[in-house]
């Protein structure tokens, strides 16, 4: 799945901005203070795109690390649930946290701040419906 030719509905890293705007504006004030801004900067930006989840048809491909790479891959048929929760500032910027459950009562994985998750959601929903109608 992670050949460069194939098409994604869903190919995003976790929102700085838009997750946390008021810790970003706090990094940004702190710039003067020994660059201490710009450390948590950086380093909030390697968080987030050390983080990337990809939907393409029926496959979900999630992505952990910088040097060292993690990946789950998941059949959308196989997805139970995805459960979305969002505070007022993040319905405001159009992200949130993200569940995905497949068997059990623990998630498959958690994400904070991912652009557009209802978007997922009901393309998850959407899918699935499809699968069972075949």
């Amino acid at each position: 799945m992670s050949d460069d030719s194939v098409s994604f509905f869903y190919d995003e890293h976790p929102a700085m901005f838009k997750n946390n705007p008021l810790g970003f504006i706090l990094s940004i004030i702190l710039i003067p203070a020994f660059g201490l801004g710009i450390l948590i900067l950086l380093y909030w930006y390697l968080q987030t795109k050390s983080v990337r989840l990809r939907i393409s048809g029926d496959d979900i491909e999630l992505e952990r690390g910088l040097l060292r790479k993690s990946r789950t891959d998941l059949d959308l048929r196989k997805i139970r649930s995805v459960h979305v929760d969002q505070g007022l500032l993040q319905r405001m910027f159009g992200v949130g946290t993200m569940e995905v459950y497949t068997t059990g009562d623990e998630p498959e994985f958690k994400l904070f701040g991912m652009p557009d998750p209802n978007d997922v959601r009901n393309y998850i929903k959407e899918r699935g419906r499809v699968a069972s109608d075949t």
